[in-house]
């Protein structure tokens, strides 16, 4: 019982925090409500999937997947292209599920070469730390507009979303820091249940689309067949080489929570690299969001203290089950977002404390690092509050990676402690 009840907390905590981006992107692409509900469906059955295969033969850790935030970008990007390089936004669609299989096949190969494991090697604590702090520093602002429930259609705060988010806030804090272990472990999935409970009876809450279906299998090339498009494969191969970052990244945090003190494995990065590409084959396969393994995965386990991986892989199982029901999909929907950012603030702020404890960690080269983190920082901050449309002019491939604030920190970090390891050990050679 116990096992089920974490489950389902994994359940339900990987399905509110994906169902923002099909809805998003459906909007964008201007789908009905129907294609919109097909789309949610596809999504969640490929990342429930995505994290089952991560969880048993990649990986092999707790870390659930998301809609990876740079496809997102991208969608968004191609969005604009509509009526300008594609006649129609379902060809737009179709070169982007192409976009998503070129991926596929870029990370098997690169797994296979042994590459994932040489790029993880970069991750060193100082780089973790610049990809943690970026990550939540750029996540704060979504996090406090979804809280204080402002939105495209409503620019200004909602005081009653506002409140009853800071009472989200109190109770997942609560929950997460009490002595009753059993409470501390469904912090989650309480403080989100009744969360969703006083959104409802303040009436601030949707009800549930109607569904003409029970049961409905997931559609293979919704969108149609996938189209040869040389923007999207440029598009995918700089994404591929980013989005391993996430990976290493999400792995290397993960497990520094479960095994403490303990060399990482090599080998855990080639196979899960290896299972990203069968994802994003997935993703493109049944026209979805290309998955990543999620950072705030740690969060959640540091948060509620279950650590095992036969939850987790019930909650990958249940996800991809739910898919095949669209009237449970449509009452998940109705979680209101800010219930969703309210949790995962907490979880979130458990992060940062991860990020601080990584400074520890740096005893060689202090003075070095710590130039290379106010560098990588200021960069990556000041790339997240540029105008949406400064970069405008610049190709889609760079325009996906120059606009996210975490990527180009990181990268900038990566390469600037690099040359600093790289002058230490010439000048070791020459003395």
């Amino acid at each position: 019982m116990k096992g089920i009840t974490a489950g389902f907390q994994w359940m339900i905590f990987m399905i509110a925090a994906a169902i923002a981006a099909p809805i998003a992107i459906s909007d964008l692409y201007h789908l009905s409500p129907a294609e919109t509900a097909l789309f949610m469906q596809r999504t969640i059955f490929v990342l429930g999937i995505a994290g089952f295969l991560q969880g048993v033969i990649g990986h092999k850790l707790p870390i659930h997947e998301g809609p990876a935030g740079l496809w997102w970008s991208v969608f968004t990007l191609y969005a604009g292209f509509v009526g300008v390089l594609y006649s129609t936004n379902i060809e737009a669609l179709e070169a982007l599920s192409f976009g998503m299989l070129f991926s596929g096949v870029l990370f098997i190969l690169l797994a296979f070469f042994g590459i994932i494991e040489k790029l993880a090697r970069l991750f060193t604590p100082t780089v973790t730390l610049i990809y943690l702090l970026l990550l939540v520093l750029q996540m704060s602002g979504s996090f406090l507009k979804g809280m204080l429930g402002i939105t495209e259609a409503h620019p200004k705060m909602d005081p009653i979303v506002a409140l009853l988010s800071l009472v989200v806030i109190i109770l997942t804090f609560s929950f997460g820091r009490t002595k009753i272990l059993w409470l501390r472990q469904y912090s989650v999935i309480f403080a989100l249940i009744l969360g969703w409970s006083l959104f409802i009876v303040c009436g601030k809450s949707i009800s549930p689309a109607l569904q003409e279906h029970i049961f409905s299998l997931p559609q293979i090339f919704a969108f149609g067949l996938p189209t040869f498009d040389w923007g999207s494969l440029t598009t995918a191969f700089f994404i591929t080489f980013l989005l391993i970052t996430n990976l290493v990244a999400s792995v290397r945090l993960m497990e520094n929570i479960l095994f403490p003190g303990q060399p990482s494995e090599p080998k855990r990065y080639r196979r899960g690299g290896f299972v990203s590409g069968i994802n994003q084959l997935l993703s493109g396969l049944f026209s979805a969001i290309g998955p990543v393994p999620i950072s705030g995965a740690a969060g959640f386990v540091a948060q509620t203290g279950e650590k095992s991986r036969r939850p987790f892989l019930l909650g990958c199982i249940l996800t991809a089950l739910i898919a095949f029901f669209p009237p449970i999909m449509a009452v998940m929907a109705t979680i209101p977002a800010a219930v969703g950012y309210a949790v995962t603030f907490v979880l979130f702020a458990n992060m940062l404390i991860m990020a601080l404890k990584e400074l520890k960690k740096i005893t060689t080269l202090e003075e070095e690092r710590y130039l290379t983190i106010g560098i990588a920082i200021l960069t990556g901050v000041g790339v997240m509050f540029l105008p949406a449309d400064a970069l405008s002019d610049l190709p889609a491939a760079l325009l996906a990676v120059l606009n996210n604030g975490l990527i180009v920190g990181s990268v900038i970090g990566i390469l600037i402690e690099q040359y600093f390891i790289f002058r230490k050990r010439r000048q070791d050679t020459k003395e």
